[in-house]
């Protein structure tokens, strides 16, 4: 069998193959660490696989700081994230590295940031309003495009690592210890990301990823925002579902692993889906089960495969959309590569009255058209009906 299609971003693909080395050589970076006696934590904030996190006060000035103690881990990378941190520093909406010190006994690294007053997203997310989602997606987009742009994937896109003081509307993106630089055709760890928030590269075992494995987890938070239930995809294992199996579901691109090899999955070996007509779904466990607005919509189903689907959306597309727009085409657009089962989820914009001129094919009539459906219509439908 032959290897992975080579792979290259749609956007900011030379970045660093245009910048010197010094750039993104991480290994090769000299850190300058501080004096860690100019602060004194006050109390822990959390903990996660690599890194426990303090409030902390810095003693010369007594501003709130936080500190992330980082735990035993390889030095390449620990240097890796200290040097995207500085190549990101200044950027919109990215947490501001303030300083690195190191224990001297322990030699403990721990990197020191702005303090962001978080409100716990999962009381905040009960609360925002559609203009607070909007405002804070579009708040993330800017981040994820100014760190793509400067060639840097995070890989661990999630409500724990989006700060938000929703007093002062504030958000940073935190938490670069998965981030990497990107380099064209090159293969990377699929082993990043949290569970539920994983890319479909990342299940199949695709190493030839890119940014818009960012779009995929920012997509899933998304989805958890609108109807409030986090996390939206509450998975059970790693598998990915092929949701055009017939009379039931067939799982995609595990085969392989299940029988212990560990062959490489490209984009062209993934099953094409069967036309939309006449395809028996049965439900499955995941989120969006018990959305409103579901019955007596599949009479339809069957028009969409003949409708116009754009290609997927990058950062700076989707912060350029309508507000309606935009929400729905980043998220089930933006694949992070063309699974034709996914693809044909926006073809249903094609319902919004306001696109229909746009999208709908001249053989369909003008009574085909609905007089009036709500944004929330089309969510619930398209992610209880197709991703659940």
């Amino acid at each position: 069998m032959s290897g992975p299609v080579p792979s290259r971003a749609r956007v900011y693909t030379d970045v660093n193959t245009q910048r010197p080395c010094e750039y993104w050589d991480y290994e090769s970076h000299v850190v300058e660490w501080g004096n860690q006696d100019d602060y004194q934590l006050v109390r822990k904030l959390g903990r996660g696989k690599y890194s426990e996190v303090f409030e902390a006060i810095n003693i010369t000035n007594n501003e709130k700081v936080v500190v992330k103690i980082l735990k035993p881990v390889k030095k390449k990378k620990i240097k890796r994230e200290i040097k995207i941190l500085e190549n990101l520093r200044g950027g919109p909406n990215i947490i501001n590295l303030l300083d690195i010190v190191k224990d001297p006994v322990s030699r403990t690294p721990a990197l020191v940031f702005e303090h962001v007053n978080n409100t716990d997203f999962k009381q905040l997310y009960q609360t925002l309003s559609d203009f607070d989602i909007r405002f804070y997606m579009y708040e993330i987009l800017k981040a994820l495009d100014y760190c793509h742009s400067m060639g840097v994937m995070h890989r661990d896109v999630k409500p724990h690592n989006v700060m938000i003081d929703h007093e002062h509307r504030k958000l940073r993106l935190i938490d670069w210890g998965l981030a990497e630089f990107y380099h064209p055709g090159q293969e990377y760890n699929v082993r990043v990301a949290s569970r539920y928030f994983k890319g479909p590269e990342l299940l199949v075992d695709y190493q030839m990823y890119d940014y818009s494995l960012d779009m995929w987890s920012l997509g899933c938070m998304l989805a958890s925002m609108v109807f409030r239930k986090e996390p939206f995809f509450h998975g059970h294992d790693m598998m990915l579902v092929h949701p055009w199996g017939g009379a039931g579901l067939t799982v995609v691109g595990t085969g392989s692993r299940r029988e212990g090899g560990r062959e490489r999955l490209d984009r062209s070996r993934l099953p094409p889906a069967s036309p939309l007509a006449g395809t028996g779904r049965q439900r499955g466990r995941g989120g969006g089960g018990g959305l409103p607005g579901l019955r007596g919509c599949r009479s339809r189903f069957p028009l969409l495969q003949a409708l116009v689907v754009p290609k997927g959306l990058l950062p700076e597309e989707a912060t350029g959309h309508s507000c309606s727009l935009s929400f729905l085409s980043f998220f089930l657009s933006s694949l992070p590569f063309p699974f034709v089962f996914l693809s044909s989820l926006l073809s249903f914009l094609s319902f919004l009255p306001s696109f229909l001129p746009s999208f709908l094919p001249s053989f369909l009539p003008p009574s085909f058209l609905p007089s009036s459906l709500s944004l929330s219509f089309f969510l619930s439908f398209f992610l209880s009906f197709f991703l659940s």
